[in-house]
């Protein structure tokens, strides 16, 4: 059953867009809650190095979902979308708007239209699965071959995470997580949604990105990066693929200068914008994008479309 809403303001783009800081101006406008749709924000090891509000714009207005797992604990796209619904149906239940903001498109996928019902795997399994995956490499990729044919095909025997994830429902359920998928999902959610896409010019973006990494590496970065490598996770984990974090971590090793890490960082965010765009377009059709680059411009368009559907507080 879809979790009743009421109405809420869903934000999507790729980083440095400018989201987190347009979430903030409309929950002052319309009494809202934040919550995060973003994967990486979930670590509560990396406020800084995922570009996290700080805790003094997380003070103004209740923010959920923001560092609430450990680095060495997944959280997969269906599971944020059920706790992402619980909290959007009691912040509707105190009367405020839920205002979901994010660049993961997946977790919007999950949350709107729902994912297959697959149950839940346990949890001492999980952990064998990806032991036994990690201890593997590669080669785990012919044991999704002989679990999941049809989904090992479409997988790189590199993306350690999704093997696991097919070998364990395989186990888990006895049905292949390729049938799995092909169970019509239900929406988690239902009510009124603004859907608010934000696409700046690419090189606006890129200039934004590379000045964010380097404000992120003067704010406390490398210490995040230090706190990350020491805690020897295994690479294939989520967490450790944080814009940025590897090349910190092999500068923090001696293997380069911190320019060099620098400059690595800002490609990878680079690179990343690039494919959240590539979502955006291809899988977002149905939002509304709102291209303007000035932020107080667009913010003007952002609010006159939330006042025409009805959004805004009385």
């Amino acid at each position: 059953m879809s979790e009743p809403v009421g109405s809420a303001v869903l934000i999507a783009g790729p980083t440095a867009s400018g989201k987190s800081a347009l979430a903030l101006e409309l929950a002052e406008r319309l009494g809202g809650e934040i919550v995060n749709a973003d994967s990486m924000q979930l670590y509560r090891e990396m406020r800084v190095l995922t570009a996290r509000p700080s805790a003094a714009e997380e003070a103004l207005f209740p923010h959920h979902l923001y560092g609430i797992q450990g680095a060495a604990e997944p959280l997969s796209a269906g599971r944020w979308a059920v706790r992402a619904a619980q909290v959007m149906g009691e912040i509707a239940g105190r009367g405020h708007v839920p205002i979901v903001v994010g660049g993961t498109g997946l977790y919007f996928r999950a949350l709107i239209e729902g994912l297959a019902p697959i149950p839940a795997i346990p949890a001492e399994l999980r952990r064998e699965v990806r032991e036994e995956v990690a201890a593997a490499g590669e080669g785990a990729h012919a044991l999704l071959a002989e679990a999941d044919p049809a989904l090992a095909a479409a997988i790189r025997p590199s993306d350690l995470q999704r093997i696991a994830r097919g070998i364990e429902v395989a186990r888990a359920t006895g049905r292949r997580l390729s049938e799995w998928q092909q169970v019509p999902p239900a929406p988690l959610i239902a009510g009124h949604f603004a859907k608010i896409a934000l696409m700046p010019d690419r090189n606006v973006l890129r200039a934004r990105a590379d000045a964010r990494f380097e404000r992120m590496v003067a704010e406390g970065a490398l210490a995040e990066a230090a706190a990350m490598a020491a805690l020897a996770l295994d690479p294939s984990l989520p967490a450790m693929k944080a814009l940025g974090l590897r090349p910190l971590i092999r500068h923090l090793a001696g293997e380069t200068t911190l320019k060099e890490a620098v400059a690595a960082g800002q490609a990878e965010t680079r690179a990343y914008a690039k494919r959240q765009e590539t979502w955006m377009r291809t899988q977002m059709i149905a939002w509304t994008v709102f291209f303007a680059q000035d932020s107080e411009r667009v913010n003007a368009e952002i609010f006159s479309f939330i006042d025409d559907l009805g959004l805004t507080r009385s």
